[in-house]
């Protein structure tokens, strides 16, 4: 390299074979910053330094500024035994004399000095930096195995392993080309552009020039985040031309992104005659299968036209269109064939066919699970409002689309399809909308189930699911979770957060419906435990963690009021009497924690002091208002209530002696004590708030 000690930036590209396209972000995004890294961490460039990390179907690349071509000296330090133990009659020590030898230094070099409680013997030496050249093979073959990638692979005769196979390094550090080898590749400054557009092999003349150069001669838009922003711009500005919105969620964008280097947005469209088909079927096959974008009008309805990304730019792109075309009919004609012949049979009809399909072989069949669900459910829905039998006729055919057509070809489509099947076969609205919303909530920040029918199945689906597989020992651990218990928990979580439903009745009528001997004893305990902690996450979002432990401390039997209560607390914490009086409570507590006999009856007549007469006679004032307040389930009023009882309760702290000789005058005080925090924690433990 010509110049060792300037700084200049660096440019790393591997040139490759399609890389897995929905990897591809994190692939980029992680070989980048794994460099970065280690170079920062090696002093080659400052640890606040840029990173400006490319990925595209054919390469993973990095640009990093400010990259020394020399490493910085490094100050050698290290502390050997004290000098009190160095020598003895004049003699060092082993322990000193093996500390010079593994320095490679005759005691005399070593200096003293304090580790800050004595004084050591310590060895000191700068040792010379590498060049950029000497570590940056090591180094890129050390961040290619820690990508992390899907399956790797071998190529050729070489024992190199990769994603996919690797046939180019650039390594460019400015204008040089850094000598390094990299799964048996030499590097270089050529590299290779689009397949079909680039005027040929491109090569750069440093690596400033990567991305603008890799663009006008290689038509490669090398920065994921650059071609993303190019990919949604362009499709919606295609899409509002025909003033439709776009089908499609993050990861197809995302997806499409990775698939193409100079990305071109061209409209297209299929035969109207195909929208007789649910739209969800004809979307899904859109972006599953073709990664297509469906477009939907102002209504929301599905049109016939799409928009899909070439990888192609060509002055007639009527062959790209005509073709995509084509290929999306054959789709489209599958979708309705299959939404045909699912409608030969009735919804009804399928729900035999669940005996054939296990759902876990210690668990049944879904035929079975359909059972089980049944009577769930139906003990469900009347506590809710709804119709016992609606909520049993739902619940039997609620996994029946499991065995039709479209849905074994679109797994996806499960309880949607369930819902067109039940309309077509007359079932009442709440029973159809039962089939599809019971899966609800799918995922984090989907819509909750509506109605009663609803509500009670996908309660009944979701707990039987998590007793059940609990209930056999298959327990999360970890980041392990096959059977996803804690997203089925929180789904029954958020639903029980605005329903009148008590969740130990409801996990005790769910292990009566298996079997006797499957569930395992202690589940119920088990799950409930499990899923308080499920709720304790989910509200940690939006609460303190210590108003969420002070609320759930009174061990409630329903959720339904307590996000009420958790504003209360917070509402009640703005107050300045609440740190004296969850102070004061917090005291109670460990002076009643003490207390091992039966408290006697609180007895106004034994109070001999102003104090405790007054904190009584306030305590009378207060429990009707907090009464009222709690009976209207105002827990903010019930707690600002409390705030009459800071002075009286200071007061008495200060001029009682709880603990006093007579016990008929103790056991008073320690009654009143105790009916004070009766009264005190009924919205929550306001204990637990204290410091």
């Amino acid at each position: 390299m010509s110049d060792t000690q300037s700084s200049k930036t660096l440019l790393i590209e591997l040139f490759t074979e399609e890389l897995p396209p929905k990897a591809l972000k994190k692939l980029g995004d992680a070989f980048a910053r794994s460099i970065f890294d280690e170079l920062a961490k090696l002093g080659f460039v400052a640890k606040d330094g840029d990173c400006h990390p490319f990925a595209s179907p054919r390469r993973l690349a990095v640009t990093i500024p400010d990259v020394l071509a020399l490493q910085p000296e490094q100050q050698i330090e290290r502390r050997g035994p004290a000098v009190a133990s160095g020598y003895k009659d004049g003699q060092p020590t082993p322990a000193l004399a093996g500390f010079a030898r593994s320095c490679g230094v005759e005691i005399s070099a070593l200096e003293q000095g304090s580790d800050g409680k004595q004084d050591v013997f310590i060895f000191r030496s700068v040792k010379a930096g590498e060049t950029l050249a000497n570590v940056l093979s090591g180094l890129i073959e050390a961040a290619l195995k820690k990508l992390p990638a899907p399956k790797m692979m071998r190529w050729g005769d070489r024992d190199g392993q990769f994603i996919r196979p690797v046939h180019g390094l650039v390594v460019l550090h400015g204008s040089d080309v850094v000598p390094a080898k990299v799964l048996h590749l030499a590097s270089g400054r050529v590299s290779q552009g689009h397949r079909f557009l680039s005027k040929g092999a491109v090569e750069f003349a440093s690596a400033d020039e990567y991305a603008k150069k890799i663009y006008e001669e290689g038509k490669v838009v090398a920065s994921f985040a650059a071609r993303h922003e190019l990919v949604v711009d362009r499709l919606k500005s295609a899409a509002a031309k025909l003033n439709a919105t776009i089908a499609a969620d993050d990861a197809l964008f995302d997806e499409v992104t990775a698939l193409v280097e100079w990305p071109v947005v061209l409209e297209a469209g299929f035969e109207a005659e195909f929208l007789k088909v649910p739209q969800e079927c004809l979307i899904l096959t859109m972006q599953q299968n073709q990664k297509y974008f469906p477009l939907l009008d102002q209504a929301g309805k599905l049109m016939n036209r799409f928009l899909l990304v070439s990888n192609l730019e060509a002055a007639d792109p009527s062959h790209i269109i005509t073709g995509n075309e084509r290929v999306l009919r054959a789709r489209l004609s599958d979708a309705q064939f299959f939404y045909a012949q699912d409608q030969k049979k009735k919804l009804e009809s399928r729900v035999e066919g669940l005996r054939s399909v296990v759902y876990h072989n210690k668990i049944g069949t879904q035929y079975e699970r359909v059972e089980r669900l049944v009577k769930l459910a139906g003990e469900i829905g009347p506590a809710l409002g709804a119709q016992r039998a609606d909520c049993e006729r739902a619940a039997k055919l609620a996994k029946a689309d499991l065995v039709s057509d479209m849905v074994g070809e679109f797994p996806e489509l499960q309880g949607t399809m369930g819902r067109y099947y039940a309309q077509i076969d007359g079932e009442n609205a709440a029973v159809a909308d039962a089939i599809e919303q019971h899966y609800r909530p799918r995922f984090a920040g989907d819509a909750l189930p509506e109605g009663p029918v609803a509500q009670a199945v996908a309660l009944a689906d979701k707990l039987e699911a998590i007793v059940g597989i609990y209930g056999i020992g298959l327990i999360p651990t970890g980041d392990k979770d096959p059977f996803a218990l804690r997203r089925a928990a929180l789904g029954v979580l958020r639903q029980l957060l605005v329903l009148p439903l008590d969740l130990k009745s409801l996990l005790t009528a769910t292990a009566a419906t298996f079997p006797s001997g499957v569930i395992k004893d202690g589940t119920i305990a088990g799950v409930q435990g499990f899923m308080l902690d499920r709720l304790k996450n989910f509200l940690a979002a939006d609460y303190p963690v210590a108003d969420i432990d002070a609320v759930l401390a009174l061990n409630p039997e329903r959720f339904d009021d307590v996000v009420q209560r958790l504003d209360a607390v917070a509402a009640f914490k703005a107050l300045p009497e609440s740190a004296a009086l969850a102070a004061a409570n917090k005291r109670i507590r460990n002076i009643l924690k003490k207390v091992d006999t039966a408290l006697p009856v609180l007895n106004a007549a034994l109070f001999d002091s102003e104090a405790e007469k007054a904190l009584f006679a306030a305590f009378e004032a207060v429990t009707p208002q907090a009464e009222a307040a709690l009976a209207k389930q105002d827990f903010t009023g019930a707690l600002k209530a409390l705030a009459a009882l800071k002075t009286p309760v200071d007061a008495f702290f200060d001029g009682v002696m709880v603990m006093a000789d007579d016990l008929a005058v103790r056991g008073n005080r320690l009654a009143l004590l105790s009916a004070l925090a009766g009264l005190m924690n009924r919205v929550a433990e306001l204990s637990l708030l204290a410091d």
